[in-house]
């Protein structure tokens, strides 16, 4: 049984979708209601036990009581993964940036940490468990203009290694997924073109991801084949992190 955070949109959907194929059952959270049911809509033909909770993962109260509502619904959770993301550049004398920096920190890593707190008495009641959380490349270097969200993936990235250390006594991994540019939401605004000549300069694959690659990368992590993987930071990038040149 998992929870995923996000479910509504990009990699959130996409590993709905591959996990429901899995046949796992699944809580799906997000702030969106309608594009939530039409996600359960869609994945409802091949897993029939979905439950759909809105949430503002903003908010530590709401994102407790989603996860105690889940687990009183399906009586226990195997898989938490905390994907739920956004995006809010600005540059450290913005307007905007208190904004950015308040939302980036709650809903990146706060609801990460809140929501593990919650999963804890269920997790540790499953025979596998298992914590992936999202971060991304910027855990790992920083563009312009874009501290807040920067900081944040750190902060996540920071948080994995942390849980997965105070956790891994009681058989619960916690690992981190960091994708690079993805075909999602936040990066549909930038122009065809301009993804082209970005991941032509940056990446060794020459393109963007589509969501799907990160799903099953998420799914690896949850699979008996990583029992033995914890603290990790497993970069899906497309060898964006390793170009030179």
């Amino acid at each position: 049984m998992a929870i995923i955070t996000g479910a509504a949109s990009g990699i959130g959907h996409a590993t709905a979708r591959v996990f429901a194929d899995e046949g796992a059952r699944l809580a799906l959270l997000d702030i969106n209601t309608d594009a939530l049911a039409e996600v359960a809509s869609e994945i409802g033909t091949v897993c029939p036990d979905v439950f759909t909770l809105t949430v503002d993962l903003s908010s530590r109260q709401e994102v407790e009581t989603a996860v105690q509502k889940v687990i009183e619904h399906f009586g226990a959770l195997d898989i938490l993964v905390n994907n739920a993301g956004m995006a809010i550049p600005a540059a450290i004398d913005d307007d905007n940036y208190a904004y950015a920096w308040d939302q980036s920190m709650a809903v990146l890593v706060s609801a990460q940490a809140w929501a593990v707190r919650a999963a804890l008495p269920a997790l540790r009641q499953s025979e596998h468990p298992r914590i992936v959380n999202l971060a991304s490349t910027e855990a790992l270097g920083a563009t312009r203009f874009n501290s807040a969200y920067t900081v944040a993936k750190h902060a996540a990235l920071g948080l994995t290694r942390a849980l997965a250390v105070d956790l891994g006594k009681e058989g619960i991994t916690v690992n981190c997924v960091c994708p690079g540019p993805v075909r999602t939401g936040i990066t549909d605004a930038i122009p065809e073109q301009d993804k082209a000549v970005f991941a032509g300069r940056r990446t060794a694959l020459r393109r963007y991801a589509d969501p799907e690659e990160i799903a099953h990368s998420i799914l690896s992590l949850v699979l008996p084949a990583a029992s033995f993987i914890t603290g990790a930071a497993l970069v899906v990038d497309g060898g964006l992190t390793i170009r030179n040149a």
